[in-house]
Formats: structure tokens, sequence, C-alpha cells
């Protein structure tokens, strides 16, 4: 079997937010420390279960993008931009809600727009061919 590359600038596109996200999972899956300092958080003194959930979710992440890179669907682009969308209208809310105004969440923000657009625009034909 060999490995799939896109060659509509599109599709590229889409495959960079996979490929971003599986590698931003890896980071998290494997640094669960380093990503928790990163984001300005950390586990309680005495409990490591902070660290557990980090890799789960580093996991889902991993998983997700290598998913979208290896079967290169038009749905699972799909459901990788959806995602990224809710994931970002979370963040809304907890900036308006949860007085979470913060350089860090607004850089973070534009991240999961970027990563929810790209493969929805792809989809959806924003690029032609």
């Amino acid at each position: 079997m060999d490995f799939y590359f896109p060659t509509e600038l599109g599709e590229q596109l889409a495959f960079a937010a996979a490929a971003f996200t599986a590698l931003t999972g890896f980071i998290i899956m494997f640094a669960p420390g380093y990503a928790m300092r990163l984001v300005g958080v950390m586990p309680r003194e005495g409990r490591r279960d902070g660290y557990a959930e980090q890799r789960s979710v580093g996991g889902f992440y991993l998983g997700f993008g290598l998913s979208a890179i290896m079967l290169a669907q038009d749905w699972i682009y799909m459901a990788l931009g959806v995602s990224f969308a809710m994931a970002a209208f979370a963040r809304i809310i907890s900036l308006l809600s949860d007085k979470g105004s913060t350089i860090l969440n607004y850089l973070l923000l534009v991240v999961q727009i970027v990563l929810a657009a790209l493969p929805l625009a792809y989809v959806f034909g924003f690029f032609s061919a």
C-alpha cells in the first residue's frame, strides 16, 4: 500500500490540518507535562489523574488525525472540521462566561478556527482544482 499525498490544494490543506492534529496529539500523549505547562494547567499535588486525562486526549487527537490522513475521505475531513468548529465554539463560550479572556485563549481560538476551516473549506468546495 502506497502513502497517499493529495494533489489538489484544498485537500492538501485539509491533510495539513489532519497532520497538525496528529502531531499535536502525539506531543500531548507522550509529553503531557510539557503540554500542560504550555497551556498553563497542572494537576493538583498528590493527584496524577491530570496526566492520564491529557494522555487520553492526546491519543484521541493522534487517532483522529491519523485516521483522516490514512482514509482521506470527505466525510472524515468533515468530521475533523466540525469537531474543531465545536471546540472553537466551546472556547468562545468559555471566553464569555468563564472570564477566560487571555492571549493564550484567543491564540488557541484562532488555531481551532483555522483547523476547522481548512477541512471544511475543502469538503464544501471552496478550493477549485
